[in-house]
């Protein structure tokens, strides 16, 4: 009986490249021909790329990297590569594109992947989440419910609730818009409150409904808009379902010179650092922020802070 050849540690190395290409672009919502234009390569590269007929390069890398918005993750991805490469056949850094936690993955409903992007136009920010959810449970999942919460003075409450009080939010200004499947989803509010909506997404409109049925998974998206004088100088995300992967992404206008950094609150644990920094770039005169984590634990806060060197916050 032949023995299959053993797959050496820079063959595994740029298989997980592969995994973080197709990741990020199926995230992207690309076509592999799509990608390569965005990029600049032929249109059949990336089909070899993530085929494995082509090794990954330093130069393919940065450019997936930028087109894709991964945060680093497909450079890092790079980075195992060429380190397993040039070591030759030693141990590798390398891991398998992120999944859900098998362990995480007993609830009804999972994300397998959180995606929140916030753009400042210098008087309004904009909001926009997308998810990836899979119903893991026995039943059809009909609703999803979520919340929007706005505090224009952290750290004040009083004077926030005196502010919100005289100017509370409102729905039109929010202008909440929700898509499934490419379709208009129907929502309900829960609560509305001066500073805090909760609101139901439902898996229906007028034409119809479109259930998320057991094993199926599915991208809902979601955004709204709230102006600066309701909105501070943070955005947080709050783990409320086992989650495989959260990519948090904010935008501003670089004249402003923005500084962004990050904080991480448990039900066990004091407030601390995010582990790793936002990675930043700069583009058509937008700084972009992009952080992401693999499998953050259940309950877990995320808080992104900001401010902006050249148009400093003020203290009245």
């Amino acid at each position: 009986m032949n023995t299959p050849p053993k797959t050496t540690s820079a063959e595994q190395a740029a298989e997980a490249f592969a995994a973080e290409i197709t990741y990020w672009r199926d995230v992207a919502g690309l076509a592999k021909r799509a990608l390569a234009v965005k990029m600049g390569f032929d249109p059949s590269y990336v089909s070899h790329i993530e085929a494995g007929r082509h090794k990954p390069t330093e130069d393919f890398a940065r450019k997936a990297d930028d087109a894709l918005n991964s945060g680093d993750a497909i450079w890092r991805r790079w980075r195992d590569y060429e380190t397993v490469r040039t070591r030759g056949h030693g141990p590798t850094t390398a891991s398998p594109a992120p999944r859900l936690d098998p362990a995480l993955a007993t609830a009804a409903l999972v994300c397998e992947h959180d995606a929140a992007h916030l753009v400042y136009d210098g008087t309004t920010y904009r909001l926009s989440m997308r998810r990836l959810l899979r119903n893991t449970g026995a039943e059809p999942v009909t609703r999803y419910l979520i919340r929007i919460a706005v505090d224009r003075y952290p750290g004040a409450p009083d004077k926030s609730r005196s502010h919100y009080h005289q100017h509370p939010l409102t729905w039109e200004e929010l202008a909440l818009i929700a898509i499934c499947k490419g379709e208009p989803m129907r929502w309900e509010v829960k609560h509305d409150l001066d500073a805090f909506k909760e609101t139901w997404l439902l898996f229906e409109n007028d034409s119809g409904r479109f259930p998320l049925y057991p094993g199926e998974s599915v991208w809902i998206e979601y955004s709204y808009s709230v102006g600066d004088d309701k909105w501070g100088r943070w955005f947080q995300r709050a783990i409320r379902l086992p989650t495989a992967r959260l990519e948090v992404q904010l935008a501003f206008p670089a004249t402003l010179d923005p500084v962004v950094w990050g904080i991480e609150t448990s039900p066990t644990a004091d407030a601390r650092p995010i582990a790793t920094p936002p990675a930043r770039r700069e583009t058509d005169g937008t700084a972009v922020f992009t952080w992401n984590t693999i499998n953050p634990p259940q309950h877990t806060r995320y808080r992104m802070e900001w401010r902006f060197r050249s148009h400093p916050e003020s203290t009245a």
